[in-house]
């Protein structure tokens, strides 16, 4: 490890490593521009509360320069995602661990950049959202996964920063939308900055947490509800194919919704995440009599139709074949009654054979953490399932 052999302001650590930023990517350093970083004796090596980045000075300084820029890029990267807000009511831990994977990744993926001794890294978890990783790695009961220091804090109060012996934050109150605010607008400059630089280009492999940083997908509670009940008179606004087949708003009047729901039973789906899904639907079913559920477990075959209501009690999934979902689709297609309005959820990690040409039903996908991306759906749409 490089040691200074003697005391350098903080302030100009902090500016070099920002110019560098600046030029080893337009985008991670116009991102360095709406963030403050403020040194922090009490702080062992660098963490951030999504509003500011605190860090050690003399750990910063004993490390190289390619390390320094890595271990403040690593804070601003989850400041701008926005992990120490979006944690909820998980496991700050193991949260922790999740966010460091996924940011981790995105880092050394990047030319020019390395991180101090000790990183964590799993390549085959970093391409995901936060929220897919703490997932996995809770089904895989890694709870007790080694981690140093935590470098996420809950966001701070000026009491809060106070006692780290800091001036009161210029923020003031520090609320959540607020801080979804500042760093999107962060997150569309600093797009719109790579787009225009020499380089063109964004930084790969986080997609997904970009995306769920940015906002672009709903929760997929709200959007089962938004898909499902949809009231008869704008039920055809799910699928403009309705209108070809002539199924105008009056026809619609009075008519019940059948709801077609797969399950992938091919080892790719857990009890926890069926039982998220079909809770859902139950509540759904319970508020919305007009809505007819039949169920399907599904691998390379069926098993099914159940239907459901309200009160049903699951049976057991059978299966643990391979995965197509043709068989489902087709079914569906022999069974349906083209002057019913219908639609699919299919639950499933999206990694299986895709019926060709498309259904004509509207199909709402439901993946699984880990699943297939939900870009690469060739029809329908697609929610990642995230607790």
């Amino acid at each position: 490890m490089n040691h200074c052999s003697q005391v350098i302001d903080p302030v100009k650590v902090i500016s070099a490593s920002l110019l560098r930023l600046r030029m080893k990517s337009p985008f991670f350093g116009t991102l360095g521009m709406f963030v403050r970083f403020l040194p922090s004796s009490t702080i062992p090596t660098a963490a951030t509360d999504g509003r500011d980045i605190f860090f050690n000075p003399d750990f910063l300084q004993s490390l190289p320069i390619n390390q320094q820029d890595g271990l403040l890029l690593h804070e601003l990267l989850h400041a701008a995602l926005l992990h120490p807000s979006r944690v909820g009511t998980r496991e700050p831990k193991l949260w922790n661990i999740a966010a460091d994977i996924v940011v981790n990744g995105t880092i050394l993926r990047e030319r020019g950049f390395e991180l101090p001794p000790g990183a964590l890294r799993d390549e085959k978890l970093e391409h995901l959202s936060v929220e897919e990783v703490y997932e996995l790695l809770q089904q895989q009961g890694l709870n007790n996964f080694e981690l140093g220091e935590l470098d996420l804090f809950p966001a701070s109060s000026v009491a809060d920063q106070a006692q780290i012996g800091l001036n009161a934050n210029p923020w003031g109150l520090n609320r959540v939308d607020e801080l979804k605010s500042h760093w999107r607008q962060a997150l569309q400059q600093a797009a719109v900055i790579a787009a225009a630089s020499q380089s063109g280009k964004m930084p790969g492999g986080f997609d997904r947490e970009l995306a769920v940083a940015m906002g672009a997908q709903l929760d997929w509670r709200s959007y089962l509800w938004r898909y499902l009940v949809q009231t008869p008179t704008d039920f055809q606004g799910l699928d403009r194919r309705f209108i070809g087949r002539g199924m105008y708003l009056e026809t619609l009047a009075g008519e019940s919704v059948r709801v077609y729901v797969a399950v992938d039973t091919s080892r790719s789906v857990g009890v926890a995440e069926l039982q998220l899904l079909m809770d859902e639907v139950r509540g759904i079913l319970g508020a919305y009599p007009h809505i007819e559920c039949h169920l399907y477990y599904a691998d390379t075959e069926l098993d099914g139709p159940y239907i459901l209501d309200a009160n049903s009690t699951l049976t057991m999934p059978q299966g643990g074949g391979g995965t197509s979902f043709v068989p489902f689709f087709d079914r569906v297609q022999e069974s349906w009654n083209l002057q019913t309005p219908a639609l699919c959820i299919y639950l499933t990690d999206g990694y299986g054979e895709f019926p060709d040409p498309a259904p004509l039903l509207s199909t709402l996908w439901v993946v699984t953490p880990g699943g297939l991306d939900l870009t690469e759906f060739p029809f329908g749409e697609a929610v990642r399932l995230i607790d």
